[in-house]
């Protein structure tokens, strides 16, 4: 999978969160550029992309998580080309 359908899942994953289809994400993108994107959307998210992607974030990798690209670097080396199980 490319950077790019990651970035296509994760826009879906997010989109079905938020209950939108207009988000569009991008590397440097964080929860102040979403409104609504609050601690309890955070875990939506984080439970969302553990179940799409078939994998287990630590609590470190979460804590470490300061934009969308951190998720997908997190996902691409967890999955090890970031592809949804």
């Amino acid at each position: 999978m490319t950077e790019s359908e990651l970035y296509d899942v994760l826009t879906e994953v997010f989109n079905d969160v938020f209950l939108r289809d207009d988000l569009v994400l991008r590397p440097d993108m964080t929860a102040e550029d979403v409104p609504g994107w609050d601690s309890f959307r955070q875990i939506d998210i984080i439970m969302a992309v553990e179940q799409r992607f078939g994998v287990k974030l630590e609590t470190r990798e979460i804590d470490g998580l300061n934009n969308v690209g951190d998720l997908v670097n997190v996902l691409t080396t967890k999955t090890g080309d970031g592809r949804p199980a």
